[in-house]
């Protein structure tokens, strides 16, 4: 009977819990919207009250205008879909080939352990340094773009994809072993899946290198994109115009993490 009671009397107070938690959570993004909102008008008081130059810091005003106008003539959505294209292209291409690469070299140890310097020496090296050569392979079209966001995008996902299948706990591959268990089979039911939050931890990350990626490459050599758009305006010290084209990054790497934040709530690995 007393311990009908207590579940009785414990039921409204998870619920109160609960409500509590959900109130919590829909305040985040009015909490958000006003930190945002406030960053920005004490940076309009500052430019206004000439504390800080608009010729070194734009103006939020001046932001919002250069931005109605870019939209208005189309051109912003011709940079911005440009720039989407190639970095889109160059994390599926290169997070796929390396989280591949980084969960085929389980299934040989010997030849992980000959890669692994040549992997981190490659690593180390900035990829803007590689620029030259993808121009020279790839053109100055789209496919150069493309080329250095992949070869980013490939090397953090080797080796992040390769690091979570050491990871992956050794007791079940005991137990596989011992129910005697071919290595490709406990690679394929055991080291895969168990790898698998990896890959969608490199696939949010890669995000972001897929975006410098073709961001570089349209600074080397480009006639469209965001990159390009950006180099321009800074050249002509046009900071509204540099403005808009950042937190048009900003907010299409916001929108791809959102569709990946999706993808992972789809599948419950």
């Amino acid at each position: 009977m007393a311990s009908t009671v207590t579940r009785i009397e414990a039921t409204p107070a998870r619920r109160a819990a609960g409500s509590s938690s959900m109130a919590s959570k829909a305040r985040i993004p009015i909490y958000q919207t006003l930190l945002i909102a406030g960053i920005l008008i004490v940076w309009e008081v500052l430019v206004r009250t000439g504390v800080a130059p608009v010729y070194l810091y734009g103006q939020p005003s001046g932001i919002l205008q250069k931005l109605i106008a870019l939209t208005a003539s189309g051109e912003l959505f011709t940079h911005a879909g440009a720039t989407a294209f190639e970095a889109i292209l160059g994390f599926v291409v290169g997070t796929t080939l390396g989280s591949v690469t980084g969960l085929a070299l389980w299934l040989s140890e010997t030849v992980a352990r000959i890669l692994r310097p040549i992997i981190v020496a490659i690593n180390g090296v900035p990829k803007i340094a590689l620029a030259p050569l993808v121009v020279v392979w790839f053109g100055v079209d789209i496919g150069a773009k493309v080329a250095i966001a992949a070869s980013l995008t490939f090397i953090v996902a080797l080796i992040s994809v390769y690091q979570g299948t050491q990871e992956v706990d050794p007791d079940l591959v005991k137990l596989m072993r011992s129910l005697g268990a071919r290595r490709l089979t406990i690679w394929r039911k055991v080291i895969v899946p168990g790898a698998s939050p990896w890959i969608l931890a490199t696939m949010r990350l890669n995000i972001g290198f897929a975006m410098i990626g073709a961001v570089v490459g349209e600074y080397i050599s480009a006639k469209v994109g965001l990159g390009y758009f950006i180099y321009n305006a800074g050249a002509l010290y046009d900071l509204n115009s540099v403005f808009v084209g950042i937190f048009c990054l900003m907010v299409m790497a916001l929108v791809l993490d959102f569709l990946l934040v999706k993808v992972e709530a789809r599948f419950k690995w």
